[in-house]
């Protein structure tokens, strides 16, 4: 199995902060939940046996208001069953898509005091996940091609 990432890397982020800023962002998420949470010591009273989707829910929760005020929303949401084309090794327990109006509003969601003391949940929860930025287009009348 590859390498976990459960973090975004400075690099990546420098990256992100150099595409276009206007217009939606869209995230593709795919997330591996850890068997068991992995929470610090100083959160050992949040871990009591929580699961990784458990976990992953506390994150949820606590990321909500956050998620709402960047003016974020969710626009689909799926439980992976097969990688068709792709690594066999690859397993995913949730894959969603989050909107953002743009890629500030993301950005800004990432520095909100709330929104990092949710992270701890994620981390936590996440074995291995992709965070995949895309800029959304408008499907066309022919199969994978925009208008």
């Amino acid at each position: 199995m590859s390498e976990a990432h459960v973090d975004p890397t400075r690099e990546a982020m420098a990256l992100f902060r150099e595409l276009p800023v206007e217009g939606e962002v869209a995230m593709i998420n795919l997330l591996r939940f850890r068997e068991a949470a992995a929470y610090p010591a100083d959160h050992a009273d949040a871990a009591a046996g929580r699961t990784g989707a458990e976990a992953y829910v506390a994150y949820g929760r606590a990321a909500a208001a956050p998620f709402a005020r960047a003016g974020g929303r969710q626009i689909w949401l799926g439980v992976p069953e097969l990688t068709v084309i792709g690594p066999a090794d690859e397993r995913w327990d949730l894959a969603f898509i989050a909107v953002y109006p743009d890629a500030k509003a993301f950005l800004g969601m990432l520095k909100d005091p709330e929104y990092q003391a949710a992270v701890v949940h994620r981390q936590a929860a996440v074995a291995d996940s992709r965070l995949i930025r895309c800029r959304p287009k408008t499907p066309g009348g022919q199969f994978g091609a925009a208008a």
